[in-house]
């Protein structure tokens, strides 16, 4: 039995910052980080970490996260390196470190219609399906015929779309604790001058409206019933309010972003301010669309 997760034949990265990795340039180190290339790599870092009682902890692009500046224990897997992404009439499959946005391009070069809605959502593949991801009325939930998945105990299984239970900004990845390997599109024919057209107007939206030029963790909460969680913050005094380099996006107050520096007790002191006073001055609850974790 090997001994050591360093001795597998993989890419892992000791103590490595996970800062380098997400959006927000913010979180602590991961104890190990891998990069397997298929999946063969993949059950075997998990039947090793199995082994060595190390918890495992699977990123997507980490562009809708928050890891606490005491980093991950255990073992933290990225899946870059799966990206292929095939075309099969009207069905993409993708694999789960593939970006959202470069499906929707294959999907546009193939005429393909239903996921202009995800053409400037910056996670990726995996990390879409684990959280439903959506944007501009549309959400993974209608497009999803299936995912592949590896469980903890190394089986490979296929969820349908109905399998999936998905809500808003919900999965049942996120509580099977297997890992998402590809992800399969159910699409329409359509015209691909009308499906670009479509994919600029969106992305032209997003440019003018998200603060896209500051790394932030997108959209920090979920949209409350009856309210539009960026008017709250602004009627409660807040937009543009700074805790060390976090600062509540004066473009989108549902965007909290890196002025410099910041860090995620910084992110979380802001959210939390945030969450206090809409709840004080008008009864709102907001609760938090972007995942927090780690450790402090």
């Amino acid at each position: 039995m090997i001994k050591k997760l360093q001795d597998l034949p993989i890419e892992i990265k000791l103590n490595e910052p996970l800062s380098n990795y997400t959006y927000t340039k913010t979180g602590g180190p991961a104890d190990f980080l891998a990069f397997p290339t298929n999946r063969q790599e993949l059950k075997l870092l998990l039947k090793t970490a199995s082994n060595l009682g190390y918890p495992v902890t699977t990123l997507g692009n980490s562009s809708n996260l928050i890891i606490k500046d005491g980093g991950i224990r255990g073992l933290v897997i990225m899946l870059p390196k799966f990206k292929q992404i095939k075309v099969d009439n009207q069905q993409i499959t993708a694999e789960a470190g593939a970006a959202i946005i470069d499906v929707t391009k294959v999907a546009c070069q193939a005429s393909l219609t239903g996921l202009e809605f995800a053409a400037g959502i910056p996670g990726s593949v995996g990390g879409a399906a684990f959280m439903n991801a959506g944007a501009y009325g549309g959400e993974m939930a209608t497009v999803i015929h299936s995912i592949d998945q590896i469980l903890p105990d190394g089986r490979e299984v296929v969820l349908s779309g109905a399998d999936l239970h998905f809500s808003y900004r919900h999965s049942v990845v996120q509580e099977n604790h297997g890992i998402v390997v590809s992800v399969t599109f159910a699409l329409q024919k359509g015209q691909q001058s009308q499906i670009q057209a479509k994919m600029d107007e969106l992305n032209a939206l997003r440019r003018s409206k998200q603060p896209l030029e500051y790394p932030s963790c997108g959209s920090v909460f979920k949209r409350p019933e009856g309210h539009f969680t960026g008017p709250l913050i602004i009627q409660a005094g807040l937009q543009g309010k700074t805790i060390g380099g976090a600062q509540v996006s004066m473009k989108h107050a549902g965007f909290i972003i890196n002025i410099g520096n910041a860090t995620a007790t910084d992110y979380l002191n802001l959210i939390h301010l945030i969450q206090k006073t809409v709840k004080e001055k008008f009864a709102v609850q907001l609760e938090t669309e972007v995942r927090i974790i780690g450790e402090d």
